[in-house]
């Protein structure tokens, strides 16, 4: 046994794998999966026949949640797909700063200002429109594989 003392270095993630695997004839329209390392909603799967000696084969299109590219992916349909673990968390918007990044209010009570205001113009221009207006807005985050993008805003009325 050696003297010397262990040093880990620590994942805040505890290990938690970013994606699961599924197999590709289960995976169906409205579903998640992961095509060329994006994360995709599925929008469009055919599935072909058996060839003579092959595989039933699952033909995927999928719309990226966070920039919105069309991607498409073949697998044969025994084979497993990975799919994404998708969270979608919703904040209470505190403050918009002049560099791009939002404050937003989690809800134990911390703040989280790490994300950046989203590309979508509309949305943008929503998330503007109701700061400089006072109202309360609540965001949608969603997150998957590691990346976080504000997706949608409802607003809760004005500010009490």
């Amino acid at each position: 046994m050696s003297d010397e003392e262990h040093h880990f270095e620590s994942k805040a993630d505890a290990g938690a794998s970013k994606t699961y695997p599924q197999q590709a004839g289960t995976i169906r329209k409205n579903g998640y999966i992961v095509i060329k390392n994006r994360p995709c909603k599925v929008v469009e799967v055919s599935t072909s026949k058996t060839g003579k000696h092959g595989h039933a084969k699952c033909h995927f299109v999928g719309i990226d949640i966070f920039n919105g590219k069309k991607l498409e992916d073949i697998v044969p349909s025994s084979h497993n797909c990975d799919v994404p673990h998708v969270n979608r968390t919703d904040y209470q918007l505190i403050d918009i700063s002049e560099d791009g990044f939002v404050s937003l209010l989690t809800e134990n009570g911390n703040t989280k200002d790490d994300l950046k205001l989203p590309t979508d113009d509309s949305l943008l221009k929503q998330i503007k429109e109701g700061f400089e207006e006072g109202k309360d807005l609540v965001v949608s985050v969603m997150s998957a594989m590691g990346e976080e993008q504000i997706n949608a805003l409802k607003d809760i009325g004005p500010k009490s």
